[in-house]
C-alpha cells in the first residue's frame, strides 16, 4: 500500500506488545474482528417513546442504557462478534438516545465548558458555530501517531478554544473558511475514507465538540449500513461531563491534547478558564474505563516545569495504561509573533528542553518512544 512507503513505522509498530496491549480494543475494531462501539450502541433497544420524555428523565435512561452497553462491551472485549455490525437495528436504541440528546443541546449548548447555553439554530455559540457544521477538509493522514496511519481526518471549523500559537486558526477561528455540510454527508465522508483504507475516523479540527450531536447522527447512518471503523476522538476535552457522556460510548480510541498543567498558563494561552479542573476530570472518566488512549503533550518554550511535568506526572499517577507523545512540533505562530504579551514563547523549544521532557517521561515509567513522531 501507498503509504507503507512513507510511514513503515505505521506497520513495525504493531510488532510492540506495549502498543498491541494497551490499543487492543481499537487494533481489533481496526482489522474488522470486532465492532465499533457504535455498532453496539447502535443495538442496544431503548423504549420507542424516548423523544417524547423530558429532559431529566432521559438523561437517566441514557445512564441506565450505558450500564446495558458497558456490559455488552466487556463481553465484546473479551469474546468479539463483528457479526454484530450486520444485525438489524431495533425500532429505537441507545445511540438514538444520545443523537435525540444531541439535538436538544443545539437549542441551549452547554456541550463544552464554556457552557454558552446558546440557542445555535439562531445564533452562534462561543465555539464560532451555529447548528449546522462545517468542515475545513478531509483526507488520509499520514503524519499522525503511528497506530492510526493512515487516519481517515475529518477537520471541522471553529473552535471553543483561542489558542493563540495555533496552527489551524486559519479554520479555528475562521469558521466560515469551511463548508457547510450536513450528517448525511458526514456518513458518506467516513465511508468513502473507510472504503480507501482508512484506519480510522479521526474527528479534530478545530474542535469536535460543537459537531457531536451530527457526529452521532452520521454513526446511525453507518450503523444501518453494516460499515465497521473505529471513531477516533481528537480533542482539546474540554467538554462537560454532558457532552463526554454523549460520546463515551461510541469512541473507540482517543488521541486528547492535554495542554497545560496549570490554570494560568491555560487562561492565558488558550482563554480557558478551570482547564486543569475540566481536562482532568474528563481524562479520570476515560482512564477509569480502561479506554485506549494517546494522550499528545505539546512541550512550549519555557514550560516543562509548569506543564509538562505536571502533565506527565498526572498521567503517570491516573492513567498507567496511557501511551503518550510528547511533541516538539511548537512553532511561534498566529497571534504570537504579533502581540508582546506573548514574547516569552516566541521561539521554538529547545533539544536541552525535549531532552528534559523525555527524560522525565522515563523517569515516572510512561510508554512515549513507542508513538513520539
Amino acid at each position: 500500500m501507498y503509504w507503507e512507503l512513507y510511514r513503515p513505522d505505521a506497520v513495525v509498530v504493531w510488532e510492540s506488545p506495549v502498543v498491541r496491549e494497551r490499543l487492543r480494543w481499537y487494533y481489533s475494531v481496526m482489522r474488522s474482528s470486532a465492532p465499533a462501539k457504535f455498532h453496539i450502541a447502535a443495538r442496544i433497544e431503548a423504549p420507542p417513546d424516548y423523544a417524547s420524555m423530558g429532559d431529566e428523565e432521559l438523561w437517566k435512561l441514557h445512564e441506565r442504557l450505558g450500564e446495558v452497553f458497558d456490559d455488552e462491551w466487556r463481553r465484546q472485549k473479551e469474546k468479539p462478534d463483528v457479526s454484530l455490525v450486520k444485525k438489524e437495528l431495533p425500532r429505537a436504541s441507545f445511540l438514538d438516545v444520545k443523537i435525540e440528546l444531541g439535538r436538544r443541546q443545539l437549542r441551549r449548548c452547554m456541550l463544552c465548558e464554556r457552557r454558552c447555553g446558546v440557542d445555535r439554530t439562531t445564533r452562534r455559540g462561543a465555539c464560532l458555530l451555529d447548528h449546522k457544521p462545517r468542515v475545513a477538509s478531509f483526507f488520509h493522514h499520514l503524519g499522525e501517531e503511528a497506530p492510526l496511519v493512515p487516519s481517515g481526518t475529518v477537520f471541522f471549523s471553529g473552535c471553543n478554544f483561542r489558542c493563540v500559537y495555533c496552527q489551524n486558526w486559519d479554520i479555528s477561528q475562521h469558521p466560515e473558511a469551511g463548508v457547510e455540510t450536513t450528517s448525511q454527508a458526514l456518513a458518506a465522508i467516513q465511508i468513502r475514507l473507510r472504503e480507501e483504507g482508512a484506519r480510522n475516523i479521526n474527528w479534530v479540527g478545530g474542535e469536535p465538540t460543537p459537531n457531536i450531536p451530527h457526529i452521532l447522527e452520521s454513526l446511525k447512518m453507518l450503523a444501518a449500513r453494516g460499515v465497521n471503523v473505529p471513531q477516533l476522538w481528537n480533542s482539546n476535552m474540554y467538554l462537560t461531563p454532558e457532552g463526554l457522556s454523549l460520546i463515551l460510548h461510541v469512541i473507540d480510541i482517543w488521541l486528547p491534547d492535554f495542554k497545560y498543567g496549570n490554570d494560568k498558563c491555560a487562561l492565558k494561552y488558550s482563554v480557558a478558564p478551570r482547564y486543569w479542573e475540566v481536562t482532568t476530570r474528563n481524562f479520570s472518566v476515560i482512564c477509569s474505563r480502561g479506554e485506549d488512549i494517546i494522550v499528545r503533550h505539546l512541550v512550549l518554550p519555557g514550560h516543562v516545569e509548569c506543564c509538562t511535568k505536571p502533565v506527565l506526572r498526572w498521567l503517570a499517577e491516573n492513567c498507567r495504561h496511557v501511551l503518550v507523545n510528547v511533541m516538539d512540533q511548537y512553532r511561534p505562530d498566529y497571534l504570537v509573533p504579533k502581540m508582546d504579551r506573548y514574547r516569552e514563547i516566541r521561539r521554538r523549544v529547545s533539544e536541552g528542553e525535549m531532552e528534559e521532557a523525555y527524560r522525565y517521561a522515563d523517569e515516572l515509567g510512561l510508554a512515549w518512544r513507542e508513538v513520539t513522531n
